[in-house]
């Protein structure tokens, strides 16, 4: 069970540092290191830890002919492609409001992005990832930022799997208490909640890898229009 929290957990940041994680959910992690320096150097002390790992293995002896017969087994396979995984940006202490590596996806004119508006006061905008799905492919997940004017929020959800929100601007309260610029919030089908935008109103992140389950009765008549 995911717990829900300000910041990452040890998992997701290890399954950062590792290389494990999707586009879209290293993207959110990437740009929440840029706003978070204790999650910044915990990655980096990861890193550091793997590092020393690797050269501390002995290393194997294997077939002189393994290389030859892998090369040609490789040669044999379609070429694959590989989304690219956004790398961490060294930032100065004034970080602007849209970090890298979300910059380089969105650009830094918000004004400029076609936003659609999902009802009053909530507009969203579908950030592109960077290769289409294959049929029967698994999915990288869907990211989009959400702007939400003050005192608006989506219906009370819960999840049909992890669904990761970074505060980049503003702020928001639910259930689980209050997340400001830089707050990361981690939830999973465990977790019931509706976040609200506070006064100033909200600019987010959100990342997810499931569609989300709308609850009650007003869930009877969205859920099946919900797609991913």
């Amino acid at each position: 069970m995911t717990v829900p929290t300000h910041h990452p957990g040890d998992t997701l940041l290890i399954d950062y540092a590792g290389g494990a994680l999707g586009e879209a959910a290293s993207l959110i992690v990437a740009t929440h290191l840029a706003l978070c320096p204790c999650c910044r150097l915990n990655v980096a002390e990861m890193e550091a830890v793997g590092g020393a790992l690797l050269e501390s293995i002995e290393p194997e002896e294997v077939d002189p002919a393994c290389l030859e017969t892998v090369l040609a087994r490789l040669g044999d396979l379609p070429p694959l492609p590989r989304a690219p995984r956004p790398k961490l940006v060294c930032q100065p202490a004034e970080v602007p409001l849209l970090p890298e590596p979300l910059r380089r996806y969105v650009g830094n004119d918000l004004s400029r992005l076609p936003w659609k508006r999902l009802m009053r006061g909530m507009d969203c905008y579908d950030i592109p990832l960077g290769f289409p799905l294959e049929a029967g492919s698994e999915r990288r997940g869907k990211a989009r930022l959400m702007r939400l004017a003050s005192g608006v929020g989506p219906p009370h959800h819960t999840h049909r799997g992890i669904e990761l929100t970074l505060v980049l601007d503003g702020g928001f309260t639910d259930d689980l208490g209050q997340f400001a610029r830089g707050d990361l919030s981690v939830a999973d089908d465990s977790v019931r909640h509706r976040p609200v935008a506070d006064e100033e109103g909200c600019l987010c992140l959100a990342v997810t890898d499931a569609p989300l389950h709308f609850t009650g009765a007003l869930g009877l008549i969205l859920n099946p229009f919900v797609k991913f």
